[in-house]
C-alpha cells in the first residue's frame, strides 16, 4: 500500500522519485526506491537506494546539532552560554546557544531581500547585522540564521572547519561514509538533481542559496547523504545502535528539552499542533525535521521506529504538495507497517 502510494505520486508527477526506509527496533519494515530524475547532462537517471540527496535543512539536525552536543559533552561549551562568547561581533549579548537551537532567539527566519542563486553577497556580514524580530524566548521563529551562526560557533570552538569537524568526529565513527558537504566531481553524478537553473538541472551542488554563497558549507544547509546513512543516524538517536561519540542522555535532551514545539533543533510532536505534517498517529514526543528540497526524517522514541523519506521534489519546481504528502504517508506507515 505504501509502495503503491509513492508509485502513484511518481506517475502523477507529484514527485520525480524517492527513497524510503521504515524501521522499528532492529526490524527493517520497508526499503524502497522509486522514480528517476533528469541529470545535469540531460540524461534520465533512476533513483536507487544509494542515490545521494541534497538534505537542505536536515543539515541542521544531522550535522549542526550533533556537533554542538559533542562539544557540550566535552565541556567546550554549554547550552546557556551567550553566542557572543564565541562570536564577539554578534551584537546581542543575551542570545544563547540553546535559543539558537530552539529557534526562539528572536532572529528573523531569513535575510531580506531573499538570497538568489546569482547574487554576490556577504552572508555572514548580513547575518551579524540582522535585527531581531522579537525578544528571546517569546516565540518560535524558525531561522536559518541561527543555525548558520551555530556552524560558526563550532568552528571557533574547535579551530577546524565545520565540514571537516563533523565528517571526522561524527559521520566517520557513526559509519555514515556517504554523508558530506561539497561533493567531489565523481560523487556529484550519484546525486539526485534538484531544480533547473539557467537552462540545466543543479546536480551535486547545494540548492540552498545562502549555503552556496558560504562555499557549500553552512550550519543550516549544504549536506548530502543517502537513506542508509540516515538510517544509521536514526538508529543512534533512538538508542537502537550503540555508539560512544555522544552520551545518550544528551541525545535524549534534543527532543525532551523543548520550547513550544521545538526541541534542540528538532520539531517535536506534542499532540496538538495544527500545522504538523507528519501524521497524527505517532507517539507524543516523536521528533524529526524536514528539508526544503523534499527530504525528511521522523523518529518515534516510544515505538523505537523511524521513517527516512528522501525526495528531490523541487525538481518539478518549488510549488510542491509535500506537506500533504508527508502527512498521508506517515499516517499510512504508522497504521499499516508498525507492529
Amino acid at each position: 500500500m505504501v509502495d503503491a502510494y509513492i508509485n502513484d505520486l511518481v506517475n502523477e508527477k507529484e514527485l520525480p522519485g524517492a527513497v524510503l526506509i521504515v524501521q522499528q527496533q532492529q526490524n527493517r519494515l520497508l526499503t524502497g526506491s522509486y522514480g528517476a530524475y533528469t541529470a545535469e547532462d540531460g540524461s534520465k537517471q533512476a533513483i536507487v537506494n544509494h542515490t545521494l540527496f541534497d538534505l537542505a535543512s536536515l543539515t541542521k539536525v544531522v550535522a549542526t546539532v550533533p556537533a554542538i552536543l559533542l562539544l557540550i559533552s566535552r565541556n567546550q561549551l554549554t547550552l546557556r552560554e551567550p553566542v557572543q562568547t564565541f562570536l564577539p561581533t554578534f551584537h546581542y549579548p543575551d542570545i544563547t546557544i540553546q535559543q539558537l537551537l530552539q529557534h526562539c532567539s528572536g532572529l528573523p527566519a531569513d535575510l531580506t531581500p531573499v538570497v538568489e542563486r546569482n547574487h554576490r553577497r556577504d552572508i555572514m556580514q548580513e547575518i551579524m547585522a540582522s535585527e531581531v524580530v522579537c525578544q528571546p524566548n517569546k516565540q518560535v521563529v524558525y531561522s536559518d540564521l541561527g543555525m548558520i551562526l551555530l556552524g560558526k560557533v563550532i568552528e571557533q570552538v574547535t579551530g577546524c572547519s565545520f565540514n571537516s569537524f563533523v565528517e571526522q568526529e561524527i559521520f566517520k565513527p557513526w559509519g555514515m561514509h556517504h554523508t558530506r558537504f561539497r561533493l567531489q566531481e565523481q560523487q556529484r553524478r550519484l546525486a539526485a538533481s534538484t531544480e533547473m537553473f539557467a537552462g540545466k538541472f543543479v546536480q551535486g551542488i547545494v540548492h540552498d542559496e545562502k549555503a552556496l554563497l558560504l562555499d557549500g558549507v553552512a550550519g543550516s544547509a549544504g549536506l548530502f547523504s543517502c537513506a542508509e546513512d540516515l538510517a544509521k543516524y536514526a538508529e543512534i538517536f533512538l538508542g537502537i545502535r550503540q555508539q560512544t561519540v555522544i552520551p545518550y542522555e544528551w541525545m535524549e535532551l534534543t527532543y525532551t528539552k523543548t520550547f513550544k514545539n521545538r526541541g534542540l533543533g528538532f520539531e517535536v510532536w506534542r499532540g496538538d499542533d495544527t500545522s504538523f505534517c507528519f501524521g497524527r498517529r505517532w507517539s507524543k514526543n516523536s521528533f524529526g525535521h524536514t528539508g526544503f528540497t523534499g527530504t525528511s526524517i521522523w523518529m518515534d522514541p516510544i515505538q523505537k521506529a523511524f521513517v527516512i523519506f528522501l525526495t528531490n521534489a523541487v525538481h518539478y519546481g518549488r510549488n510542491t504538495k509535500l506537506r500533504r504528502i508527508r502527512e498521508k504517508l506517515h499516517t499510512m506507515i504508522y497504521e499499516k507497517l508498525l507492529i
